[in-house]
């Protein structure tokens, strides 16, 4: 660990940062491990090459952007790498998204149009051949070839804009977003690894040519499809990043700036595999409900007029009028707010904020009152409820 904090104290400067991407500025940073948080440049701490020492508490989860005591902080658990390139690399990565809350970044998606994401087979069908289109545009030499295969990509994406215009405009916001925080992690890693270039760049890149899991998680596939706009934009647009931030445009508005002879796509024939691909899809969501019903414990359901007030959109599988919520979700019951910071599953009914039934898995019994269950981490909620051979029925008012 003492080496780590030398070495990221040294490297993660806005000297160095600024060869990734032009005025880049560096917000507070940390890593932290399973007691203690390292922390780099914060206002409220800052000492001159030094870090302050922090006891971890409940802020300090996975990798990304928080706002500790008020202030941008990228965050990294130091236990999920055991090389330097990919701790430095991903430190870069979130001090990027650090770098957009400063610059003021407006482009972001709707991540409610994300979970409405539909299986058409059409698009599932385009989508995939775009993007392999994409993953032979960042590894062609050839300048005139590689302007070719931008062509036909610019072909793919306005046919299925032309059918699911919100949701490719929810696919360029993300793109937009985290495809520049992809490219700088992936020139911090370059410049740091040992591998060549070339196959850093399809290590990358690889998850745009997997057919299945690029259509099992929209968002994510967005990452490495950004990343690839933003090399042929170093290609056909040098200097794209010069007022980026005062730009309307997403990175597919650029690109599609620099393109020409775009063909007009009719008909679309549907492939086996991606008969496979949606059929794929829909079983993994369907076990992940079904494993989480499964499991062991106090099956807790709370039913009632539910409205959900805030979510993490990324960790959410959606399989039609249910919503499996991985990591929180936080609910206004008979006007309380509860947070309830487990696994859940919602069932909904005219939108997703609308909910007629919540279900949790308990690991302990709650307590129940005359008109009301306490429910342990979670509080009092009131209602008549009904003890079942598995767990409880709550029903509010």
């Amino acid at each position: 660990m003492n080496k780590n904090l030398s070495q990221i104290s040294q490297d993660l400067v806005k000297e160095k940062l600024e060869s990734y991407w032009p005025n880049f500025d560096l917000v507070a940073f940390a890593l932290y491990d399973t007691s203690n948080v390292y922390l780099f440049n914060h206002p409220k701490f800052k000492q001159h090459n030094k870090f302050q020492t922090l006891k971890r508490d409940h802020q300090f989860n996975g990798c990304t952007l928080i706002l500790y005591e008020g202030y941008p902080t990228a965050i990294v658990d130091v236990e999920l790498y055991d090389d330097y390139e990919g701790l430095y690399s991903i430190f870069v990565h979130e001090l990027f998204h650090g770098f957009q809350y400063l610059k003021g970044e407006r482009r972001f998606p709707d991540e409610i149009i994300g979970l409405t994401y539909p299986l058409s087979k059409e698009n599932v069908e385009l989508r995939n051949r775009e993007r392999a289109i994409l993953f032979d545009a960042m590894l062609e030499d050839d300048i005139m070839k590689k302007k070719q295969y931008l062509n036909t990509f610019i072909s793919l994406r306005e046919k299925r804009a032309a059918n699911m215009d919100n949701y490719i405009t929810y696919e360029n916001l993300v793109e937009t977003i985290e495809g520049p925080a992809w490219y700088v992690e992936l020139k911090a890693y370059s410049e740091k690894s040992t591998i060549e270039h070339k196959s850093i760049i399809k290590k990358y890149g690889h998850y745009l040519i997997d057919k299945f899991e690029s259509t099992l998680d929209i968002r994510k596939s967005c990452y490495s499809s950004g990343l690839v706009m933003c090399l042929l934009l170093d290609d056909f647009l040098p200097d794209w990043k010069e007022g980026f931030w005062d730009k309307p445009e997403t990175l597919y508005d650029l690109l599609k700036q620099n393109s020409d002879n775009i063909e007009i796509i009719r008909d679309v024939e549907i492939s086996a595999e991606t008969e496979k691909v949606i059929n794929f899809v829909k079983q993994k969501r369907n076990c992940s409900l079904e494993s989480f019903e499964q499991q062991n414990g106090i099956h807790l359901f709370i039913e009632g007029e539910i409205k959900a007030i805030s979510f993490d959109p990324m960790n959410i599988v959606p399989l039609e009028d249910r919503l499996l919520h991985k990591n929180f979700i936080k609910v206004r019951i008979n006007n309380i707010d509860y947070l309830i910071q487990q696994p859940v599953i919602a069932h909904c009914k005219d939108g997703f904020r609308n909910i007629t039934t919540l279900h949790l898995i308990l690991q302990n019994n709650p307590i129940e009152n005359i008109d009301s269950l306490t429910i342990e981490g979670i509080g009092v909620i009131n209602g008549s409820y009904k003890k079942q051979e598995n767990g409880y029925t709550i029903i509010c008012e």
